[in-house]
């Protein structure tokens, strides 16, 4: 029997649609932010020993490619979660550290008390979709995402995020301008590719996860931004546990849980791993384990990904999760996204 999809038709599903115009918007705005290029300017000239991430929640897993990207470029960067940034790493502020905090409120708890702690120690670039924000008003250089109101659940405000973090990370390791705007530029007719066929996608998800109990999501390399964040909205949108770990720790314990209730996404990634993740893929089968393979060549529609440059996969990557929420809310008969004990920014520590 088909689900009932207008249970799902409210303003979360509104929220992830509206996502190419969300990326749109971002886009367009994306110029100037004078700041942003003076502290690089600074960071070239080796004014910065290191540079450090930070956020919570989606906000936090949006910074996993970001980070691999200054790595990669030659730059001492780290990713540590604000809350035990404040309580345990306070030494990290310093004039030699230069801080890219996310937030897409702006005043969650954890970050108000770091703008409070930091205050004139570190540099501070921030990343939200809040102008009037203590985060925007107090960094040195504010990059905003222009997603627009968000009803409850990560999903334009975090791929805008994402969008956002890649021309900041463009801009600090010196990719030049017009490559960045020709990549960034792919990004919404992608996702708007993808989307037009959300109801298609959410009928087939809701009759393949029907009998699962269990499910992980896995990925290498930036794949782990999907991953982290993929397994928040899970628990978020439809209150089913769901757990987002990299395709190594799964083999680390969590193989032994595989039955016919468990169903194990696996997002392919770059070339680098994705015989690993492939691999993975078959074991978990020989084992009667559910899998599936998100990627270009993935054998599902749902998980099927467009075509893209490799900088932009995080942003698609994160659309076929956002339909297992769909289709899971559909399968239960329930709103996907609307909060009963959380809230949409968290005021307490």
């Amino acid at each position: 029997m088909l689900p009932d999809l207008s249970v799902i038709e409210g303003k979360y599903l509104d929220d992830i649609l509206n996502q190419p115009q969300a990326l749109q918007d971002t886009l367009h705005a994306l110029n100037g932010h004078s700041g942003v290029n003076q502290l690089a300017a600074r960071l070239k000239k080796g004014k910065f020993k290191r540079i450090l991430l930070t956020g919570m929640g989606s906000s936090f897993h949006a910074l996993y490619p970001l980070n691999l990207q200054l790595v990669n470029h030659g730059v001492t960067a780290f990713m540590v979660e604000t809350s035990e940034l404040i309580h345990y790493k306070s030494r990290c502020f310093d004039p030699q550290t230069l801080i890219v905090a996310v937030s897409q409120s702006g005043r969650s708890a954890e970050i108000v008390r770091l703008l409070e702690i930091n205050h004139k120690h570190s540099p501070l670039i921030a990343v939200t979709n809040t102008p009037d924000s203590p985060l925007a008003s107090r960094a040195d250089a504010a990059v905003l995402t222009h997603a627009g109101q968000e009803f409850s659940v990560s999903c334009k405000t975090y791929v805008s995020a994402l969008m956002a973090l890649k021309w900041v990370g463009d801009v600090l390791c010196e990719v030049s301008p017009r490559r960045t705007v020709n990549e960034l530029k792919q990004a919404a007719p992608a996702v708007s590719a993808y989307l037009s066929n959300w109801k298609e996608y959410v009928v087939e998800l809701a009759a393949r996860l029907k009998d699962v109990a269990h499910l992980f999501l896995v990925g290498r390399g930036a794949s782990l931004a999907a991953v982290g964040t993929g397994a928040l909205i899970v628990k978020e949108s439809d209150h089913f546990h769901a757990e987002g770990m990299s395709s190594a720790a799964f083999r680390h314990g969590p193989f032994e849980m595989l039955s016919r209730e468990t169903f194990v996404l696996i997002f392919s990634g770059d070339a680098k791993t994705r015989e690993l993740n492939r691999k993975l893929l078959e074991d978990i089968r020989e084992q009667d384990g559910g899998a599936e393979l998100v990627g270009e060549q993935a054998s599902v529609p749902a998980f099927r990904l467009p075509s893209v440059p490799g900088t932009l996969a995080p942003i698609v990557e994160i659309l076929p999760v956002q339909m297992i929420t769909l289709a899971l809310a559909a399968q239960m008969g329930r709103e996907p996204g609307r909060f009963e004990l959380a809230s949409k920014v968290t005021t307490i520590e």
